[in-house]
């Protein structure tokens, strides 16, 4: 028998899409929670990562692990950076998958091969799971305009339980830098990973 499921761990997959820095962000929290982070990385990620930020990362796995692991400071075994082939990964069975994932960023691409379920890779096979489980799966897309295949494949996620989330920062918050940008949005993709975090004012709080 495999692993039990592990129902406060998080699926975390990161595409090539733009806003890098989202889904940095978004493993740098889920860690400082206490989560346990099953991390996919594309290949088109890995370049984006590179040109978008200061971070340069290997190209294996397990070196992609231990520096995302120093870097953020997580506990031993939190982190488990995963291949685009690794079938016997937890994320790939519902028997031992988190119930909850998020894509961040999430391309075109991804977003429609996940719509139809084509399970080429991990990645979208994670997602698959996470849907045919009745789990809450968060995709974060960073793109415009939209057209009108990206708008119809965004309706029959939302209509199959998915939450659509694009990277739209607010400004009621009043940001004063690109940091705070960023945290608008994470914040509302930790809220629908039922993970608590402060990173903005609550509306209608006292602080805002």
């Amino acid at each position: 028998m495999g692993a039990p499921r592990t129902r406060e761990a998080v699926s975390l997959a990161m595409t090539g899409a733009s806003g890098a820095v989202y889904g940095l962000r978004l493993l740098e929290c889920l860690l400082a929670a206490g989560r346990r982070v099953y991390l996919m990385i594309s290949a088109p990620a890995q370049v984006v990562i590179g040109m978008e930020t200061d971070l340069k990362l290997p190209g294996r796995p397990a070196e992609i692990e231990a520096r995302l692991t120093q870097r953020y400071g997580a506990a031993p075994g939190q982190l488990a950076v995963l291949g685009a082939e690794q079938w016997t990964a937890p994320v790939a069975s519902g028997g031992g998958a988190p119930r909850a994932m998020a894509v961040c960023p999430c391309t075109m691409g991804t977003l429609s091969a996940i719509a139809c379920g084509a399970s080429d890779n991990l990645l979208q096979r994670a997602a698959d799971v996470v849907l045919k489980e009745r789990g809450r799966l968060v995709l974060v897309p960073r793109e415009t305009p939209l057209s009108v295949i990206h708008l119809e494949n965004m309706l029959r996620l939302a209509r199959m339980g998915a939450v659509v989330l694009p990277a739209n920062p607010g400004f009621y918050h009043a940001p004063r830098s690109i940091p705070d940008l960023v945290d608008f949005v994470v914040a509302r993709v930790l809220d629908h990973l039922d993970v608590e975090s402060d990173l903005v004012p609550r509306w209608g709080g006292e602080e805002a």
